[in-house]
């Protein structure tokens, strides 16, 4: 048994439970005037250890969880939290029992039913019995949320006065998540009384995340599924604001970027090409190597996802690219070729600008210094810029110590030889090796990892 903070409420029995959404630990309370409570999780929820996990806190609803009932939304709310937090494999939900109603119990809850028959709507119905609108109390839900860890969370409710009781209670609520559960006929009443009356959020009032993300602003709530999925992965690099310089990098498990022969279509997926586009979309700025643009022939355009293509950046030492080249010949978007001072490089097209930098040599190889081209980025307003390859020069960011964040996303794949990925000078000592707080995201079959490089200390 587990003695848990305030109210004394304890952990009683852990067993696990299969459930049509995969299987969770199932751990038992005791509270609620000797009914209990469960919590339902699914991975290591402890928030200290990592990004804060999606939390469903369900009230009990004996008639919408357990017999289907249509006069609310209760059981499809908590089969889309369980299948939410199932998709991500981290996640809690705490089931709170004394719940049912709104806190005033279950036969008050029919009589309610009951005059909401006669023309009552929720609020009015609990009120006209002598009961508040809400009754419920969560200070044995925060006990719980803190012996499971779950201190910071990102909550699925509509409900905002519940993040609010939450947060009081030392749970902060970094974000909410609305499960988009739609309205039926039956419940259309109720649910727009809720709206109305209780300040829930409407589904149908949502802003789109992604057309909010690409305008500098991060929603404080997002429909659960891929508008949270987007807000989650996405909403840290648009609060961030500017600068901001990251890093994107996709490779074989095995290291390599291409194989030997330079075939690189692809190594990634199609997930991953989608998430390339989104960080393009989100800065001012793609950067690339004229070594990549040879033997890619990239356009380094937005066309995947919603949002305008940022200034594209060759980095060309010795100006060997060929003017023939995509970007040098499509006009979708500005283009700076940055080139030494002694490169032969007139103007190919009227999108195009050359911008001379001084070339230093490092590592046997001329090149240009990172963060002399982030400066000369930043004194034409280019503040958010995106490294993006190839691994040579992604490493060189990298090894300059000028990198916030780095997607490196590994794919299902043994090259055995080929164009290496991340590749720097390293050190004798492990415990002198490049370290960060990370995140991981699930591709399709590729594993995206997301190290925030400006948060080492």
């Amino acid at each position: 048994m587990t003695d848990l903070h305030g109210l004394g409420v304890r952990r009683t029995v852990a067993t696990t439970l299969p459930t049509a959404h995969g299987t969770f630990q199932m751990y038992g309370y005791d509270g609620a005037g000797g009914l209990g409570h469960v919590a339902l999780v699914m991975g290591d929820v402890d928030s200290s250890k990592g990004e804060a996990p999606l939390v469903r806190v369900h009230s009990e609803c004996l008639t919408g969880d357990a017999l289907g009932s249509r006069r609310c939304d209760c059981g499809e709310q908590l089969q889309a939290a369980l299948a939410e937090i199932a998709r991500e494999e981290r996640g809690a939900l705490v089931y709170a029992r004394g719940h049912e109603g709104r806190g005033i119990g279950l036969l008050a809850k029919l009589r309610a039913y009951a005059l909401q028959d006669a023309g009552l709507d929720t609020v009015d119905a609990n009120l006209e019995l002598g009961y508040p609108a809400d009754a419920r109390t969560y200070e044995e839900v925060a006990d719980i949320l803190h012996d499971l860890g779950a201190t910071r969370v990102r909550l699925l409710s509509s409900n905002p006065e519940k993040a609010e009781r939450l947060d009081d209670l030392g749970v902060e609520v970094i974000s909410r998540h609305i499960l988009a559960v739609a309205d039926r006929p039956e419940n259309a009443f109720y649910l727009d009384t809720k709206r109305r009356r209780m300040r829930h959020d409407p589904i149908a009032a949502l802003p789109d995340p992604w057309t909010q993300m690409l305008t500098g602003h991060v929603p404080a709530y997002a429909a659960a599924g891929t508008d949270a999925t987007l807000v989650d992965r996405y909403g840290p690099l648009v609060a961030t604001g500017a600068p901001l310089t990251i890093a994107q990098l996709g490779q074989s498990m095995d290291g390599f970027i291409a194989a030997r022969s330079g075939d690189a279509e692809f190594v990634t997926g199609e997930q991953d090409r989608t998430h390339l586009h989104r960080l393009r979309a989100l800065v001012d700025a793609v950067v690339v190597g004229g070594a990549t643009v040879s033997a890619d022939d990239p356009r380094l355009t937005v066309r995947a996802v919603p949002g305008a293509n940022p200034v594209r950046v060759v980095l060309d030492p010795a100006g060997r690219v060929t003017r023939e080249a995509t970007v040098f010949t499509d006009g979708e978007a500005p283009t700076l070729w940055v080139v030494g001072p002694d490169a032969s490089a007139e103007t190919p097209a009227g999108h195009v600008k050359v911008l001379r930098l001084p070339v230093r040599a490092a590592g046997g190889r001329a090149g240009f210094d990172p963060a002399a081209v982030l400066a000369a980025l930043r004194e034409r307003g280019l503040g958010r810029v995106l490294v993006e390859g190839g691994g040579r020069l992604v490493s060189d960011f990298l090894a300059a110590g000028v990198l916030d964040r780095l997607f490196l996303t590994t794919a299902p794949l043994l090259i055995g030889d080929g164009v290496p990925g991340i590749r720097f000078d390293g050190s004798d000592r492990l415990a002198e090796a490049i370290g960060a707080p990370v995140r991981r995201f699930v591709l399709g079959q590729d594993i995206c990892t997301e190290f925030d490089l400006a948060a080492r200390g």
